[in-house]
Order: structure tokens, then C-alpha cells, then sequence
């Protein structure tokens, strides 16, 4: 009885450490520093371990796949035109050290993201309504672009749509294609990755998805399970399901995201599903200020269940981590970074107290501690 007794409760130690696992959380800034914490699901805890100062508004950042490098776009504009910096990343001390920065052909570049082989990384130039490719050194360093695609045209909304405004590029999880949102011009943009030693894309093989105009398609997510694709519009305040396949989408569904205020007072932001595949999560700017809940069904589609504050201002980015247990949002305009505990059997959002300081918070990342 002794030894059955011993080996239940080495069982459920071993389940309470698989559970409590520690993490790096990345926040990129509106300022001139990248902030490192360390994050607790035990506790929900948020520690500073380093923050690494020297390139201008490092706003959003992509991470490879094997967590050695960190890229971050640096959105300026004008007498100081965009950049994108390369880091690489100590796991074990949590520490950022800087490589080298190249030029991105464009103003306010604004979302980054690095492929799954880490060889690519596409970067959205929003003023300029330009999108940028570039390839990396096996040091993880950057080359100088490889190619600047110049999107024309213009939509509904003269304030917001007078020229493109790419906003995002997001490399596909079958690994084939890069998807460029252009909230100026209302379309989705497929471009083919076909790698030459000058070029990563194939500019001849495009095809565009076109959404309601004065919609704003601004981030793109992917299903776990890879067979639906959600697109989060900025200015109707709406989430688009698709169904996904051979890079083709075929809308399923438009809902509302943001339910607050007239129509010129939405600003949906940012779009993740938990890691299970059972829960979607949109932020929401303008008067919202807060988190839509929706459900996934089996066949992809979208059921709301709620809302959450997230208890700050402009929620401009959000994470979910690893675990799924925890949702974090950067509210940029509070200053803050709020810790939520994700309900596993509803979705809900749960405070959990945890509330940091942080100035101009845009973009959270989560990696893995060695």
C-alpha cells in the first residue's frame, strides 16, 4: 500500500510541475527598449529579467521557431525611415543581444513574422502600403531587403482608405504561402513562396480575397488543426471565418467583434485561438476597450460568448501562452500589461490580480526557459 500510495503521489507531483511551467514573455514598445519577463503559470507572476534599449519603437516582434532569434520592426517614418533589427536570445538568461538592422523600403513598418525554416521574414510597411522580404545569415543576422511589393489602389473610408495600408504578412502553417492584409484596399493578398537566389516570393502568382468595403482587414490567425483561417477587421469591428485549403480561402461566417460606440468608433485590433482550438479572442480599441470570447464549433465556425475588460486603454496586442491557461493583453495607452486566466470549460477571462507597469506596451511574445 505504501509503494501504490508513493507512486500516486510522484504522479500527481509530476502533473502539478507539467502544469506550473515558467515562460519568457517578449514586450515590444513604443519606446526605445524590448522588455524580457518571466512569467509563472504557478503564480501569474510577471518578473522583469532584461530589457535591451538602442533601436527605435521595436513595436512588433516575430520569433523563430527554435526561439534562438528575435526580430523586431522599428516603425518610424520619414527623416527616420523603417527598420527591422535582429536579436539573438539567450534562453537560459533571458537576454537579448543585438546583430545587426537593415532597412525595410518603407514607413511605419508595423508587423513582422519569420517563416518556419527562420530563412524568411516578410515585414508590412503601413504608410507606405508596402510589404518587404528579406533572408537571413545562419547567425541569425539580416540580409538587405530582397524584395519591396508596392500594393495600388484605395477603398470606402477617405480618412482611413485613400491609399494601401498593409498591416499584416503571415507565413501560412503549410509553410507555402505568405498572406498580406491591406486595410487600405480591402483585400487579402496570397503570394506564393517560391525562393530564387534574388527573391523569396513569386510576384506573378497572387490571388486576392476580397472583403466588404470599409472593412479594414487588419491580423490574420490560423486554426490549430489548420482548415480555417480568422481575419480580424479594424474598422467594422468583425471577424471573417474562412475555410482554408491549397491557399485558398472561402468565407464561412462575418460576426461582430467590437459592439461598442457608432460606426466610425471601432478598433479591433488583434486575433488568437488558444492552443486546444476551442476559443478565439479579439481585442478591441476605440470605446471598447476590451476582449471578444468567441467558441470555435467543429466545423469552424464562431459563437460569442462574451466580453472582457481588459482593465486599461487602446488593448493593441494580446498573447495567449503556451499552456492556454493564461491570456495577457498590452494595453498601450494605460501603460500596462493585465494577466488573465483563461476558464478552460467556458473560455470566460478570470483577473488574476497580476497588473504591471509597462510604458507603451504594443506586442507580447511568449518562449520557452532552457
Amino acid at each position: 500500500m505504501k509503494k501504490l500510495v508513493g507512486i500516486v503521489l510522484l504522479f500527481i507531483t509530476t502533473i502539478s510541475f507539467a502544469q506550473n511551467k515558467s515562460f519568457y514573455l517578449l514586450a515590444g514598445t513604443y519606446t526605445t527598449n524590448i522588455q524580457v519577463y518571466k512569467f509563472n503559470t504557478a503564480d501569474a507572476s510577471l518578473k522583469l529579467v532584461n530589457s535591451i534599449s538602442g533601436t527605435e519603437n521595436p513595436s512588433y516582434l516575430a520569433i523563430t521557431k527554435d526561439e534562438k532569434y528575435v526580430y523586431a520592426v522599428n516603425e518610424n517614418h520619414k527623416e527616420k525611415p523603417g527598420e527591422l533589427s535582429a536579436f539573438s536570445f539567450d534562453k537560459v538568461k533571458g537576454t537579448l543581444h543585438f546583430i545587426n538592422k537593415v532597412a525595410t523600403n518603407g514607413d511605419d513598418p508595423c508587423y513582422v513574422d519569420v517563416d518556419a525554416t527562420g530563412k524568411y521574414i516578410a515585414v508590412a510597411n503601413y504608410s507606405s502600403g508596402s510589404l518587404s522580404t528579406f533572408k537571413t545569415n545562419a547567425d541569425g543576422s539580416i540580409q538587405p531587403t530582397t524584395q519591396t511589393i508596392e500594393h495600388q489602389g484605395y477603398s470606402t473610408n477617405f480618412i482611413r482608405q485613400s491609399k494601401p495600408h498593409v498591416h499584416c504578412t503571415y507565413f501560412s502553417p503549410d509553410g507555402k504561402f505568405l498572406f498580406v492584409n491591406d486595410l487600405g484596399t480591402d483585400k487579402i493578398y496570397r503570394y506564393l513562396i517560391a525562393p530564387t537566389n534574388e527573391t523569396v516570393l513569386n510576384e506573378e502568382d497572387v490571388v486576392t480575397t476580397e472583403v466588404p468595403d470599409g472593412s479594414g482587414p487588419r491580423h490574420i490567425t490560423f486554426h490549430p488543426n489548420g482548415k480555417y483561417a480568422y481575419l480580424v477587421n479594424e474598422l467594422f469591428g468583425t471577424v471573417i471565418a474562412f475555410e482554408y485549403k491549397d491557399g485558398k480561402l472561402t468565407e464561412m461566417q462575418t460576426v461582430q467583434s467590437d459592439n461598442t460606440g457608432s460606426k466610425q468608433d471601432k478598433g479591433s485590433a488583434d486575433i488568437h485561438i488558444t492552443p486546444d482550438g476551442k476559443y478565439l479572442y479579439t481585442s478591441n480599441r476605440a470605446t471598447a476597450n476590451d476582449i471578444t470570447i468567441f467558441r470555435i464549433g467543429t466545423t469552424g465556425l464562431l459563437t460569442e460568448i462574451g466580453h472582457q475588460s481588459t482593465l486599461g486603454i487602446h488593448p493593441r496586442n494580446f498573447a495567449i501562452d503556451p499552456t492556454g491557461k493564461f491570456l495577457l493583453v498590452a494595453n498601450r495607452d494605460s501603460n500596462n500589461i493585465v494577466v488573465f486566466q483563461i476558464i478552460k470549460s467556458t473560455g470566460f477571462l478570470q483577473p488574476t490580480g497580476t497588473i504591471i507597469q509597462v510604458e507603451k506596451p504594443v506586442c507580447l511574445k511568449f518562449t520557452d526557459i532552457k
